[in-house]
């Protein structure tokens, strides 16, 4: 995926030490609290998946190994949480912050701010919509357009022999999130071309289990001929497997299952042929971020855009990779 882009992004991404605990106004060109040391001020998402824990794990894992002080905060999934976040950290004089944006816009007021006082900003995991990219040094996180696209690509494949309409319902992300509204750009880029394949319903599941399934349950009862459910992430695929089973149906041979993140779990649902296919998306951003993190306080260059490198599964890449899986 845009493998030119991650060529160039990620030459020379591995972890590093960096020394302790941090302080004072940081910024491009500051060396931390002044005597070489670190503190970042990271807002998350929330914990709505087994891929955001994952994240986080991450995250923090990094940081201790790294030596940075990380000042942490879970958002629960609302963006002013996460403007307020942002806010005390500025306030702290924090050296340096990154966070996940819960949804694209209305980010600008609090970046300008955090830029006035001189603090370095790295977005993770998802973008932000502003037309003023000086507002952050760069953006680490998957092409969640080319995800969208991957799962696409597979559905074409499945049905390439068929000619009769292709019936699909889509689980989406939180609303208003990259994620979501890139991961159905890039679905439909894909199959739009294709006459029989009809997306009869999509609707959020909040990128959660209990609401995938909650979802899942309406268009069941909504559209008794569902051919194929599109998720925008495992956890949502599953909570649809609870939904599809209890409707007496068989995922994965009534209902084809495509998802997005192949976290354990979902993994484990591919190997036993529940899921059809699953796209990856890594959660492990932690040591890329903590070197991003050492350059932007240093005032290094950076690229604008970093991709992760990620690939895609079947049933028995599932069942090989299973072993070693980390999340």
């Amino acid at each position: 995926m845009l493998k030119r882009i991650s060529t160039l992004a990620l030459a020379g991404l591995t972890a590093v030490t960096l020394a302790g605990c941090g302080g004072g106004g940081g910024g491009a060109g500051a060396s931390g609290g002044g005597d070489g040391s670190i503190t970042m001020g990271f807002s998350q998402v929330g914990a709505e998946s087994g891929w955001r824990t994952a994240n986080t794990k991450s995250v923090q894992e990094s940081a201790k190994a790294a030596g940075i002080t990380l000042k942490f905060s879970d958002a629960q999934q609302k963006q002013e949480n996460q403007i307020k976040a942002i806010r005390s950290y500025i306030q702290q004089k924090v050296d340096v912050i990154a966070f996940s944006p819960v949804v694209e816009s209305g980010w600008d007021t609090v970046l300008k701010e955090a830029r006035n006082a001189k603090i370095p900003v790295i977005l993770t995991d998802r973008a932000v919509d502003s037309k003023d990219t000086g507002l952050y040094k760069t953006f680490l996180g998957s092409d969640f357009v080319e995800e969208g696209r991957k799962a696409g690509k597979w559905l074409l494949e499945e049905y390439k022999s068929g000619t009769d309409p292709v019936n699909i319902v889509e689980l989406q992300g939180t609303t208003g999130s990259a994620p979501a509204n890139d991961r159905k750009a890039g679905f439909q880029e894909v199959i739009g071309g294709e006459a029989k394949f009809k997306i009869i319903a999509s609707q959020t599941g909040d990128f959660t289990r209990a609401k995938g399934k909650e979802v899942m349950e309406a268009f069941l009862k909504a559209h008794p001929d569902i051919d194929v459910l599109y998720a925008h992430n495992d956890d949502m695929g599953l909570g649809a497997i609870e939904a599809i089973e209890g409707a007496g149906k068989v995922p994965g041979k009534d209902i084809k299952i495509i998802t997005i993140d192949a976290v354990k779990d979902g993994m484990q649902a591919l190997a036993d042929g529940k899921i059809n296919y699953i796209v990856e998306c890594s959660p492990l951003l932690g040591p890329q971020l903590m070197d991003l993190a050492k350059k932007v306080v240093k005032g290094e260059s950076v690229p604008a855009r970093v991709v992760t490198e990620e690939t895609t599964f079947t049933q028995e890449q599932a069942k090989a990779a299973l072993p070693q899986r980390q999340y």
